[in-house]
């Protein structure tokens, strides 16, 4: 579904301890293990791209969202400055606590042989750690490599914040809701961004 500068989709995805290969020695620990079982979370993804013209717009979506990817273009160096912006953005709208992960898209331009790298890894990993995000995950949009990292690494964050209560699953305004009747997944809403092709850093 496309609305003027926002894409929705939905994806679910496992989240928490993956399940041990070795069968259970006790019937205690079965249910340990059943308790620590893999979950299933459900992720509505609003994807409102980068282009400054519809920032105003796309700013809304950011409310309640609990996770976001923030993508820059690794070849595109002003993409990477204007991600500082976005970031202010979002954490001036969105939840408190929301989980970020910076998202480098375009890794195979800097793996062929004519490397159009204009931002390093160490250099996106600092940023990361200046601006308390949680991890960094370099992407390819074209081959899909690391595209499941990027989603993993943010959805298995939020369901580390529910183990520990850190969100009320009963809030309206909540990015995160309870699995509802007939649903097995956990509802969470995650911002993310496609315009890394664009002018602009984006978010969400």
């Amino acid at each position: 579904m496309r609305q003027i500068g926002v894409e929705f989709g939905s994806r679910i995805v496992s989240v928490g301890p993956p399940p041990s290969a070795s069968p259970p020695a006790t019937p205690q620990a079965q249910e340990r293990k059943q308790q620590r079982s893999q979950k299933h979370m459900k992720l509505s993804l609003w994807d409102t791209a980068g282009q400054e013209t519809y920032k105003s717009v796309t700013r809304s979506y950011f409310r309640g969202a609990s996770g976001a990817l923030l993508v820059f273009d690794i070849t595109r160096r002003d993409t990477f400055i204007h991600a500082t912006d976005w970031l202010h953005d979002l954490r001036q709208i969105a939840e408190d606590g929301i989980v970020i992960v910076l998202v480098g898209n375009k890794s195979d331009l800097a793996a062929s042989d004519g490397d159009r790298r204009a931002v390093s890894v160490s250099e996106a990993e600092a940023w990361c750690r200046q601006n308390d995000i949680m991890a960094y995950v370099e992407t390819s949009a074209k081959n899909g490599e690391g595209v499941e990292k990027a989603f993993l690494e943010v959805a298995n964050r939020i369901y580390e914040n529910i183990e520990k209560g850190l969100y009320d699953l009963n809030d309206r305004r909540s990015g995160v809701k309870g699995a509802g009747t007939g649903n097995t997944a956990r509802t969470v809403n995650l911002g993310m961004n496609s315009g890394a092709g664009t002018g602009r850093g984006g978010c969400c």
